[in-house]
């Protein structure tokens, strides 16, 4: 398996209509580690570590979002692996 360190951003409408409770259920379901949380700017950013294809599953997923939200942008950086064994949602 290969494995990646990501880091996102999502922006949009993506605050107050359950992004990260979704994205976290996402996660684990994938087995993508990491967490996520919404940020000062009105974004939810975010650190994905895991194999390869399941992390990109997450990337997919992002752009789409839960029902209510309304994802206008993705962003994708290489991140350093932090050794995450969990996904969490952080206040």
């Amino acid at each position: 398996m290969s494995q990646v360190a990501l880091h996102i951003r999502v922006a949009g409408q993506v605050q107050g209509v359950f992004f990260r409770a979704w994205a976290a259920e996402r996660a684990r379901e994938l087995g993508v580690n990491g967490w996520v949380r919404n940020a000062s700017d009105g974004s939810v950013e975010g650190h994905l570590e895991g194999d390869k294809s399941a992390v990109q599953q997450l990337v997919d997923q992002l752009h789409q979002g839960p029902p209510s939200a309304r994802v206008t942008t993705v962003d994708v950086e290489v991140a350093e692996p932090k050794g995450s064994d969990r996904f969490e949602v952080r206040h």
